[in-house]
C-alpha cells in the first residue's frame, strides 16, 4: 500500500454511461472493477450518490456523498477535501481494464512531479490527475481536459496507450477492443464477453 490517496468520482450509473448504451449493472461493475484496482494501491474514497455507496464501501472504500451540485469537477473537489494532506490521485471511475500494477506505476512516477496526470488513450480527455502533499489540485475534467491540465501546470505521464490506465469506456467499441483484459465484474454484466 502506498501514502496515495485515490478518488474515485462515480457519477451515477447508466446515465454516465448514456454512449455505450449500459445498463445500471454494466455501469456499476465498470466503476467497482476500477475501485477494485486500486484499492490494490492505496486508501480510495469514492465520491457517489448514497444509493450506490453500499457496494464500494463492502469493497473496503471510504464514501462521501456526491450532492450533484458541481458536476464531476464539483465530485472531484469533494473528495480532495475529505482526502486531508496525502498526495492524493484522482482516477476516473471507468476503468475496467486498469490493474493494481498498472496504477502503481504510474503514481510512483507522479510521486516525481508536484502535479502529474495520464491522458486518455484518445489524447484528448484525462484519466488520472495527482499531486503530492502541499500541491493544489486543480481539476479540469469534461472536453478537452489534457489540454486544460497541462495548462494547469499537470505534467504528463508518458504511458503506452495499451495501458488500462488510459483505456476508459465510452462506446462498445470500447468494450470490444479491451476484450479479455476487461475486470471479473464488467465480463460477468456482458455475459462472458463484450
Amino acid at each position: 500500500m502506498s501514502d496515495w490517496v485515490i478518488v474515485v468520482p462515480v457519477k451515477g450509473t447508466a446515465d454516465s454511461k448514456s454512449r455505450l448504451g449500459a445498463s445500471a449493472s454494466l455501469a456499476r461493475a465498470i466503476a467497482l472493477d476500477t475501485v477494485e484496482a486500486a484499492l490494490g494501491v492505496g486508501r480510495v474514497i469514492v465520491v457517489t450518490s448514497a444509493a450506490e455507496a453500499p457496494e464500494f464501501v463492502a469493497l473496503g472504500a471510504s464514501v462521501v456523498r456526491d450532492t450533484d451540485s458541481g458536476g464531476l469537477n464539483g465530485a472531484v473537489a469533494a473528495g480532495i477535501a475529505a482526502a486531508g494532506d496525502s498526495p492524493v490521485a484522482v482516477l476516473l471511475g471507468d476503468l475496467p481494464a486498469l490493474t493494481s500494477a498498472e496504477l502503481a506505476s504510474a503514481l510512483s512516477s507522479a510521486a516525481r512531479h508536484p502535479l502529474a496526470f495520464v491522458p486518455d488513450a484518445e489524447g484528448v480527455g484525462t484519466a488520472l490527475i495527482a499531486a503530492l502533499a502541499g500541491s493544489a489540485h486543480r481539476p479540469a475534467f469534461g472536453g478537452a481536459s489534457r489540454a486544460a491540465h497541462r495548462a494547469a501546470g499537470y505534467v504528463e505521464l508518458e504511458l503506452p496507450v495499451t495501458s488500462g490506465l488510459r483505456n476508459d469506456v465510452d462506446t462498445v467499441e470500447d468494450l470490444q477492443q479491451l476484450g479479455s483484459r476487461l475486470g471479473s465484474r464488467t465480463r460477468a454484466a456482458l455475459g462472458g464477453s463484450p
